[in-house]
């Protein structure tokens, strides 16, 4: 299990985040044995690599940071400029895991800039890769890693000669779509895989009786309808199909006796071609909570009932891994 950090900083999307409490929370996940933190640029425009550099001061060299560049950020001379600039924010000489937060086209660089410029003519893939290669060499990064990468983007990659660590995907009970292609060629092809959106922003941990008692922040997936606030997918969505798999999830949640959170990280960290799971949380009962996943060994059984409770709304999601726009213009490929 690794420690999500996009709500540390404090910002727009998570709200208000004491310092106190994430130092706090840092320092007990290190005593659970947690020793992978993930961060981006792009969380809280830089307030959460801030926050994790300055809780981690003094034990640095007991934890492996992961970071995320934007991939409007990757033209050479840019991304250097960025990468030196998480190392400071971090407080570092280096970053362990670097990773291109989403792929380099122009569908998904205009979620992170408005520059037109950048968006017409997006960075390319070699310049970045390569550039990543030079500052590995440089000692600044230990490993590249890529976030969002379908099969054919991860092909790009390894042609260039570029040896990837991790491809950072979207993985829960609700979301599995990974299974389908990009899982099975990450695992040939030697690449770790982290987890993230493991409880699925809450869905997987609240109890409700309909999506409206939703935040429409955690309902723009497309499982949901294009009828909901923000949503931009385009699709009809599977709102029945996707209630009906957290009916059954829940249903088997208290026939294990065990917390409907607790059993959606167990499974995500039993699956062997997983090799970290990530869990954000925001202070120390959460941590706490998310962390009881660790003891609970799943039986093949009850593993077999949550892949067949969830098995429909996986075939009509289909395997397109990108859940915020429809599969007409998906930006994983």
């Amino acid at each position: 299990m690794g420690l999500g950090t996009w709500s540390f900083g404090g910002g727009e999307y998570w709200g208000p985040q004491s310092q106190a409490d994430v130092d706090q929370v840092v320092g007990r996940a290190i005593e659970l044995g947690l020793t992978y933190f993930d961060t981006a640029e792009m969380y809280n425009a830089g307030a959460s690599e801030t926050s994790l550099g300055l809780a981690l001061r003094g034990r640095r060299d007991h934890v492996i940071i992961g970071s995320k560049v934007s991939p409007a950020n990757t033209a050479p001379a840019v991304l250097r400029e960025h990468c030196e600039a998480s190392l400071r924010r971090l407080q570092t000489d280096r970053i362990d895991l670097y990773m291109v937060h989403w792929p380099i086209h122009a569908d998904s660089i205009r979620h992170f800039t408005k520059d037109e410029a950048v968006i017409r003519q997006p960075p390319t893939t070699r310049d970045a890769f390569l550039t990543l290669a030079a500052l590995q060499r440089e000692g600044k990064i230990r490993h590249i890693g890529v976030s969002n990468f379908g099969v054919k983007q991860l092909e790009e990659v390894l042609a260039l000669g570029v040896t990837l660590a991790v491809n950072e995907l979207p993985y829960n009970l609700l979301m599995r779509a990974i299974e389908a292609e990009i899982l099975p060629f990450c695992r040939a092809k030697g690449i770790g895989i982290i987890g993230y959106i493991t409880l699925m922003q809450g869905v997987l941990a609240g109890d409700f009786a309909s999506f409206d008692e939703l935040p429409p922040i955690r309902t723009r997936t497309r499982h949901f309808s294009r009828r909901r606030a923000g949503s931009r997918h385009g699709e009809t969505g599977f709102e029945v199909e996707t209630m009906a798999a957290l009916q059954a999830i829940r249903a088997i949640a208290r026939e294990e006796s065990v917390p409907l959170s607790d059993l959606a990280l167990a499974w995500a960290l039993a699956n062997p071609a997983v090799n970290c799971v990530l869990a954000g949380c925001r202070n120390l009962a959460q941590l706490e909570e998310n962390t009881r996943a660790l003891r609970i060994e799943l039986a093949d059984r009850t593993l077999g009932r949550l892949n067949t409770a969830t098995e429909d709304l996986r075939q009509k999601l289909g395997p397109n891994p990108d859940f915020y726009q429809g599969t007409s213009h998906t930006r994983i490929w």
